[in-house]
């Protein structure tokens, strides 16, 4: 059950993939996610190259599954050679790679040279066909519900999954508002063969976050976040906090990029998840949080996921919907 072209391309058991997330998607989380029979993707461009290469190394003594390493294609506060991250990834036989951001089209010749499975991940529509016209082996589309970089439209996952689905013919992978077995089987239901959870994993014993802040993300609910950053086009959705309404403010008050980025570091997330305390930074979180309550560990995260969908398709078969 659960057996898709997702499963099938990347030689995972089930079609559900941990998004990277900055500081958190490391050796311990990424390696825990694939031994539970999804994906773990590794963040790369917060390492500096050779810090990558021995995460990499690390995360393969912890499994001998599947696992991707993510290369986000967006500016950054630092200079950054995108081509070295993936070319390191690919040296240490890293075989599947997602991208996000801009299109891949510029290192797609080094990817398919190098034989990987490739994966892109956009906010539009016109975006993943895009990835699908430059040659990437499947898509993922994030509605506005989720955290990080949901783009500047604010088009729910209710709507963007079938829209993407229709839009393409490679597996489209759905992400934004999935946390649990209903957001799963729904995403399945609109023709996704796969999802995408990050803030699920945040709050699980394996990611490398101070509990504090665990602790936090569990009294939160689902209008706990918000945008920041549209004015300088570059949509973040974060945890409110006193932090983050002033970068906000600030925002409607027209300010500069140069002005925002001292409030935008990612240092001070780092900061956070060291020391748990939550009072000045930017915290990416989807709305999914209201949907959190614990903080198990991976594979109960995933086989519970697994055994409750099971669940669902059966009680949805009870009512008459059947094949």
């Amino acid at each position: 059950m659960f057996k898709t072209r997702i499963t099938e391309m990347l030689g995972i058991k089930y079609p559900i993939l941990a998004g990277p997330m900055a500081y958190v998607s490391r050796a311990e989380l990424v390696s825990a996610v694939s031994n539970a029979g999804g994906l773990g993707i590794m963040v790369s461009t917060t390492f500096e190259i050779e810090e990558l290469r021995q995460e990499i190394r690390k995360t393969r003594s912890l499994t001998d599954k599947p696992f991707a390493v993510n290369v986000t294609l967006l500016p950054s506060v630092r200079a950054v050679n995108y081509e070295d991250y993936l070319r390191a990834a690919i040296e240490e036989g890293v075989d599947i790679i997602e991208t996000s951001g801009r299109s891949p089209e510029p290192y797609m010749k080094l990817l398919k040279d190098a034989k990987v499975t490739t994966m892109h991940r956009a906010t539009r529509t016109k975006d993943i066909k895009t990835a699908e016209r430059v040659g990437v082996d499947m898509v993922t589309i994030l509605g506005t519900e989720a955290a990080g970089h949901p783009g500047q439209e604010e088009v729910t996952s209710l709507v963007r999954i079938p829209i993407a689905v229709d839009a393409v013919k490679v597996p489209v992978i759905a992400g934004g508002g999935i946390g649990d077995a209903r957001g799963f089987v729904a995403a399945l239901a609109l023709g996704a063969e796969g999802v995408l959870m990050g803030t699920r994993f945040m709050a699980c014993q394996e990611a490398n976050i101070h509990p504090n802040v665990k602790q936090w993300l569990l009294e939160l609910g689902e209008a706990d976040t918000m945008l920041i950053q549209k004015s300088i086009k570059n949509a973040s959705r974060v945890v409110r906090t006193e932090h983050t309404e002033k970068i906000l403010e600030m925002e409607q008050k027209g300010a500069t990029l140069e002005e925002l980025l001292p409030l935008l570091s990612g240092q001070r997330g780092r900061n956070t998840y060291a020391t748990g305390d939550v009072s000045d930074a930017s915290i990416s979180v989807g709305q999914v949080v209201g949907l959190i309550h614990d903080v198990p560990s991976v594979k109960e995260i995933i086989d519970g996921i697994i055994s409750e969908a099971r669940l669902i398709v059966q009680r949805l078969h009870n009512m008459g919907i059947t094949a």
